[in-house]
């Protein structure tokens, strides 16, 4: 197994305004230096890195300089994180867009895994339907991930139509979509992390892993999950693919990443 973390600790996690108003400009974005954070989770010793949608298309126009960026800090490009509503007919073709502009990106980089999270709430509450238009939407997302090489999963989160264990379920038995387990995310929506691992095993390409305890995301090891039995059943299973470690905000973004690192060494 491989490890990486996320940018998104050094500044945390906002969207881009423009997005307010147009929606293929709805990227996430971490406020703070790729550069730096890049920097200092080579130093902590992680091979690689995911980074949102919304800072890797910062480099759109200047890809050399991300490249030497990587290649200065010995780190790959592992993956990408991008997002949408899904269940909005009319504005689907341009979140897809803005998606197939994200895969194309990372391609270039040579990243391996696209990530998604999504499924917009309505003000009247998720609806059965909805479901299906989302799933029909990662479906889509399946293809263009393909045409750029690319893995897609679909990563459950807080404040979307898959926050409960239960909505999970619902939504993968419409998509072909590979899941990206978040331990904490599924904690917090009311599962049980190990046991969602275990159930969706075949389906997970890529697995993003944080602790947590009363309402607060914290680095692996100091909350209630229990990481060292997803690992095992990962080692069990042969999964030779990597762990990211995404740990959205820490008051020291560094020392976050240190304690993760330390943690998960010491299991595999």
């Amino acid at each position: 197994m491989k490890l990486g973390y996320q940018t998104n600790t050094w500044g945390g996690v906002i969207g881009h305004p423009a997005g307010v108003t147009s929606v293929k400009d709805a990227y996430y974005l971490a406020n703070g230096s790729t550069e730096k954070a890049i920097t200092e989770i080579a130093k902590v010793g992680f091979e690689g890195v995911e980074i949102f949608d919304g800072n890797l298309m910062q480099y759109e126009t200047e890809t050399e300089n991300l490249n030497v960026i990587l290649k200065k800090n010995n780190v790959k490009l592992v993956g990408v994180y991008s997002g949408a509503n899904f269940i909005y007919k009319e504005i689907l073709p341009e979140e897809l867009n803005k998606i197939k502009a994200v895969a194309r990106l990372a391609s270039i980089f040579g990243a391996e895994h696209l990530v998604v999270g999504g499924g917009g709430i309505r003000t009247t509450g998720p609806q059965k339907e909805d479901y299906k238009l989302l799933a029909e939407g990662l479906d889509k997302v399946v293809k263009i991930a393909e045409e750029h090489n690319l893995i897609a999963s679909y990563h459950p989160h807080l404040g979307t139509l898959c926050q409960s264990p239960e909505q999970l379920d619902i939504l993968m038995q419409f998509t072909k979509i590979n899941l990206c387990p978040d331990t904490a995310h599924l904690v917090a929506g009311g599962g049980d992390a190990l046991a969602i691992v275990k159930k969706y095993i075949d389906r997970i390409k890529y697995i993003h892993l944080k602790d947590y305890r009363d309402g607060v995301f914290l680095p692996l090891g100091e909350g209630q999950i229990d990481i060292k039995s997803i690992i095992k059943v990962l080692k069990d299973t042969r999964y030779e693919g990597w762990l990211i470690v995404e740990l959205d905000a820490y008051d020291i973004p560094k020392k976050g990443a240190e304690i993760s690192y330390r943690y998960l060494k010491n299991l595999i």
